[in-house]
């Protein structure tokens, strides 16, 4: 007699993923991507699936399906993927050199530097910290000119 029960875990597929045509989660698919990529919505820490199911006139449950069956992820991280890549230009770009990571973080749209730690480091395998000094080049020192 076994001590465990252990059972192999299912795929469940969710009833309402069916209900949403292909044709209209083409539609959905395309909508999402232009609201969340295109009018840069990630970057918006209030911006909740909630926020863009009326804002396309439908409802969380059809959002979900669409981000399940067409990005194969949930909201949640379809957001943070968005906002990770944005974080990672930012960090290298030399005319952001002197922001700190907390301001990176709430420039793409983290409401804490937490939040965004984790993201990155979930994404990345790198914190945005050693990402950056990774991914820049050490500026010399500035020399200080002697006064005669």
């Amino acid at each position: 007699m076994t001590k465990y029960n252990i059972t192999e875990k299912k795929e469940k597929e969710s009833n309402y993923r069916s209900l949403v045509s292909p044709q209209l989660m083409d539609e959905l698919r395309d909508r999402i991507l232009d609201i969340i990529v295109m009018q840069k919505k990630y970057r918006d820490h209030d911006y909740s699936a909630k926020q863009l199911a009326l804002d396309l006139g439908t409802n969380t449950r059809y959002i979900s399906a669409v981000m399940n069956v067409r990005f194969h992820m949930n909201y949640t991280s379809f957001v943070n993927k968005y906002r990770i890549e944005e974080a990672m230009s930012i960090l290298v770009d030399k005319r952001y050199q002197d922001l700190s990571i907390e301001e990176v973080s709430d420039m793409v749209g983290y409401s804490n530097r937490q939040s965004f730690y984790a993201s990155f480091y979930k994404i990345m395998g790198v914190t945005p910290r050693d990402y950056r000094l990774q991914h820049t080049i050490p500026q010399p020192p500035k020399t200080q000119k002697k006064k005669k």
